[in-house]
């Protein structure tokens, strides 16, 4: 019995030992990352290069809404692999009276390489980053952090390992974190050079160059974002994502060619003939990802960094009701009306009211009616902004868009066009989508 008692004792210890090993090493299990619930913390960039008026008063009104906002202080491009940069004039007044913690940003273009620690290429960065903070530090900035956002080839991901090492090893105590793409995630060197950084932040926003006019332009696609968010949970690393508030405007040739792209800023002039589309991101999708990301994300998911805070003079960009809505975890509600205002006698303006939380880009019909046995007749009118005056009848006229592009933004109203009536009358108005 004693003999065959020991070999039961072994062959069962063996296979305890082997279960054990497989548990320690199975993919199976390091994909299945611990997970939360509960509210998000939001964070929002601030990317002008010019502290304008608006961009002041947009982080006085609303910095205290986030968790942190994470500013543009630098850009460097490259001219025959020599570093050319653009410092921005921060407000430092403004951002040490936000009310929430402030990092810098360092935007590095696409640089081909070669990389090392202490070549000096790595020297000027580094030194960039210490100057950036020393001169934030002189103006009673504490920074949060130092975010590197750079182009970085997937192939070059152990290079930009290096140039991370050097910022972060002068930029200490400041934590150095990085940005980071989702096409990364699949690559062993992203491991090493998350490890080398105190952090990162997954961007899953971009827009394709369109090859034709009819290429679909999608900024944020909600189930590719909502995969990479749950690949970069499967590393148990701390991360936030970053999601898009953004437009752009994106024109086509008569043949349907690509010609060129513009974003927030002053307008291009484009050559003669192109066709104009825009692709914006879209906040019901972006408010559903967070509402499911509230109800189920991995636990290494720690936090939203919008792209960017809305200024009041933003053209391309949501409007702060936007995205308030969504931070608060509920879709965006749509909500416009029209409204006459007697200006003098007879003379009557029509205006259009947003007063939801969601842009208003639809084509509209608004219908401007007075009781026909009044006996007043329509003695002159107009379409403004975007409108035009349509006949309706003897006691009737319509407003209708013109403009394909044409939008009201919320929280916003405009004058869409006005009346002269030969009697001072009431009106009723109706409106409706085309």
């Amino acid at each position: 019995m004693k003999p065959r008692s020991a070999r039961i004792w072994a062959i069962g210890f063996a296979l305890f030992a082997l279960c054990a090993s497989s548990a320690r090493s199975s993919p199976a299990r390091e994909r299945q990352p611990s997970r939360a619930v509960g509210t998000l913390h939001h964070e929002a960039y601030v990317w002008q290069r010019a502290w304008t008026t608006p961009v002041r008063d947009a982080v006085e009104d609303h910095a205290r809404q986030f968790s942190g906002l994470t500013v543009l202080n630098a850009e460097v491009s490259w001219n025959d692999r020599q570093p050319q940069v653009i410092r921005v004039p921060l407000d430092y007044s403004t951002l040490t009276n936000a009310g929430c913690p402030v990092g810098l940003a360092l935007r590095i273009g696409a640089y081909a390489g070669p990389f090392s620690t202490n070549d000096r290429t790595a020297d000027y960065l580094a030194e960039l980053a210490v100057s950036l903070i020393a001169e934030a530090k002189a103006n009673c900035l504490a920074v949060r952090e130092l975010q590197i956002d750079f182009d970085c080839a997937e192939s070059r991901l152990d290079g930009y390992r290096a140039w991370v090492e050097a910022m972060r090893r002068r930029a200490a105590p400041v934590p150095v974190t990085i940005t980071a793409l989702p096409s990364w995630l699949e690559q062993a060197s992203f491991r090493r050079l998350v490890a080398a950084a105190d952090g990162y932040v997954l961007q899953v926003h971009s827009l394709e160059r369109p090859r034709r006019i009819d290429s679909p332009l999608i900024l944020c696609d909600r189930s590719a974002a909502r995969r990479a968010v749950e690949r970069a949970g499967q590393l148990q690393i701390p991360f936030r994502v970053a999601l898009p508030t953004y437009g752009y405007v994106i024109a086509f040739d008569v043949g349907g060619g690509f010609v060129g792209l513009s974003a927030e800023g002053p307008g291009k002039n484009w050559p003669a003939g192109v066709r104009i589309r825009e692709s914006r991101a879209n906040p019901i999708e972006m408010a559903r990802l967070v509402q499911t990301w509230i109800t189920n994300r991995p636990a290494a998911l720690r936090g939203v960094l919008w792209y960017r805070l809305p200024i009041a003079t933003d053209v391309l960009n949501w409007r702060w009701p936007t995205l308030a809505a969504i931070m608060d975890g509920h879709t965006p509600r749509e909500s416009f009306r029209a409204e006459p205002r007697r200006v003098e006698p007879g003379l009557i303006e029509i205006s259009l009211v947003n007063d939801g939380e969601l842009d208003i880009s639809s084509r509209l019909a608004v219908e401007v009616r007075w009781s026909r046995e009044s006996g007043a007749r329509l003695m002159a009118g107009d379409g403004l902004g975007g409108f035009e005056l349509l006949d309706g009848g003897p006691s009737s006229m319509k407003f209708q868009s013109k403009m394909p592009l044409w939008r009201l933004p919320a929280g916003e109203q405009q004058v869409l066009g006005w009346l002269r009536l030969s009697e001072d009358r009431e009106v009723q108005v109706e409106i409706n989508k085309l």
